[in-house]
């Protein structure tokens, strides 16, 4: 049965990488008894918190659930381990300070759960994301030498010979590189601006830049967004053959996009989940469809269990 579930999830598994869609693969590598779950279980946790596979209980499933959705923010790999919560001796209608983490240290986080009895679990969860998307446009030898090296250097590049082989930049790309000699740049180059794409480049001489940043402007592209074609394209290392070129623009791409992953981590909240607490239980549960919810003068609750929503119910009726 675990080899057909393996299989399973496996298949799942490429089907959303050739989605390119981002998703947690969540083992679990050691338990303490009692547990509902062995050492070697997996699941996978979908960007919009779907959960597929066994890695324990409801409760368990809550926190996997929450550090997943965390995983994929951060595209870091993490040991997360759940333990009970040290005092069982307070009522299940008394709300607890619980889903908070007990410690943190590099790479693993230590939380309780109110809801597990006795055992602990320890998962680790491997963030899967699809590699930036690199355009990479134009008959220049350096075009096939960004799609040689930019594997390496963590980019999904996609190349094109201009017009003849044309490419369509959408608002998930994280850039386009022009190396065209001239022609069929102006197009490509539109595109990627006015999508605010991450990273623009344009591989050619300073003094054809600005040309082409004239023409830009010219056909009606404003200033700011003109100026966002970087040119000449990579970092000044005095790379002269195509291979050296294409490591200067790979160079500059990871630059951009290390500094837009800082900018992201450091907005308030803004990839966070959106989780809320069981007012019984006290458990910390991500919100999604299908999570169990209640309505109290105006105010949603949500709920870690059907349990805990009909103890919640059967309260408010008393």
């Amino acid at each position: 049965m675990l080899a057909v579930i393996s299989e399973q999830l496996a298949g799942a598994a490429a089907a959303l990488r050739e989605r390119r869609e981002p998703f947690v693969t969540a083992t679990v590598v050691r338990v303490t008894r009692p547990t509902s779950v062995s050492a070697g279980a997996s699941a996978l946790i979908r960007a919009d918190g779907t959960l597929d596979g066994f890695i324990g209980g409801v409760c368990a499933q809550h926190s996997v659930r929450l550090y997943a959705l965390k995983a994929i923010a951060s595209g870091e790999p993490l040991l997360l381990r759940i333990v009970p919560d040290p005092d069982q001796e307070h009522p299940a209608s008394a709300p607890i300070d619980a889903g908070q983490e007990l410690s943190r240290e590099d790479g693993a986080v230590t939380v309780r759960n109110p809801c597990i009895s006795g055992g602990a679990v320890e998962v680790f969860l491997e963030p899967s994301l699809p590699a930036p998307r690199l355009l990479a446009v134009g008959d220049s030898p350096i075009v096939p030498a960004l799609a040689q090296i930019g594997p390496v250097a963590g980019f999904d590049v996609v190349t094109s010979a201009g017009r003849r082989d044309p490419l369509v930049p959408a608002a998930a790309d994280f850039g386009v590189v022009v190396a065209a000699h001239g022609r069929d740049e102006l197009e490509i180059l539109r595109a990627g601006v006015l999508l605010e794409l991450p990273y623009v480049a344009l591989v050619a001489s300073r003094r054809r830049g600005r040309t082409v940043l004239d023409e830009l402007r010219q056909g009606g592209i404003a200033r700011e967004l003109a100026d966002r074609v970087e040119t000449p394209a990579g970092l000044e290392i005095g790379a002269q053959t195509p291979g050296a070129i294409a490591v200067s623009i790979l160079a500059r791409a990871i630059q951009v996009r290390s500094a837009a992953r800082a900018a992201a981590a450091t907005a308030a909240g803004q990839d966070a989940p959106h989780t809320a607490l069981d007012p019984i239980c006290g458990m910390e549960v991500v919100v999604m469809a299908g999570t169990p919810q209640a309505q109290r003068d105006g105010e949603t609750f949500y709920f870690c269990c059907d349990g805990c929503q009909r103890t919640f119910m059967a309260a408010q009726v008393a």
